[in-house]
């Protein structure tokens, strides 16, 4: 009899937006990581919750998008970033507005 082992695992990371047109902006990232499959969700004040697509880990680094509507505006949005411990770094590309957001997080317990 042949056994599978899978690995799931799961961590949230709240983060921040020093840079964002209206000022700072708070995002939490919750990512499910099975092999090099990344999900989960993200939630912010200004776009709501929205699911990770075409997630993927490779090593400390991730890369994602979510799809949003903003002003009746449907929008998707890309992260590439790299997880170091406890800290999250990701850089963001909005949409096709050429528009860059860095953010830095912590884990959360």
């Amino acid at each position: 009899m042949k056994r599978l082992l899978l690995s799931l695992t799961l961590f949230a990371f709240s983060a921040f937006a020093a840079d964002g047109p209206n000022g700072a902006m708070d995002r939490t990232f919750t990512f499910k990581v099975d092999g090099s499959k990344l999900t989960g969700e993200s939630n912010s004040e200004m776009v709501g919750k929205s699911t990770i697509e075409d997630g993927k880990i490779d090593g400390d680094n991730i890369s994602f998008s979510i799809s949003f509507e903003l002003q009746g505006n449907q929008m998707k949005t890309t992260f590439k970033g790299k997880t170091t411990g406890d800290d999250l770094t990701l850089s963001e590309v909005v949409g096709d507005t050429g528009m860059t957001l860095d953010w830095k997080g912590k884990r959360v317990q």
